[in-house]
């Protein structure tokens, strides 16, 4: 179990620190991260950690699309822990 939240925290901060650093390179004027890769880097159970910088750092916050999927993305992976929470009691 110690190593599952390991690996979520992990997730979450490699997820988190991704969008900071599209956020460095959008005020730089610099090539972006593509926002597929953003979401990809959400999948893996880093849903709290794309939202935190999306409300910490104001990032990707106007773009209704980008938001949607970011919520999608996140009532998928609460879906899967309600369902496999269970296995690990």
């Amino acid at each position: 179990m110690q190593i599952l939240l390991s690996g979520l925290l992990m997730f979450n901060l490699l997820c988190f620190l991704l969008f900071a650093w599209d956020k460095r390179k959008a005020q730089r004027g610099q090539r972006r991260i593509a926002e597929t890769t953003l979401h990809l880097a959400t999948l893996p159970g880093a849903a709290p950690g794309a939202w935190a910088a999306m409300w910490l750092l104001h990032h990707k916050n106007r773009k209704a699309a980008f938001w949607s999927v970011t919520l999608l993305l996140t009532l998928l992976q609460g879906m899967v822990l309600y369902w496999t929470w269970p296995s690990f009691g």
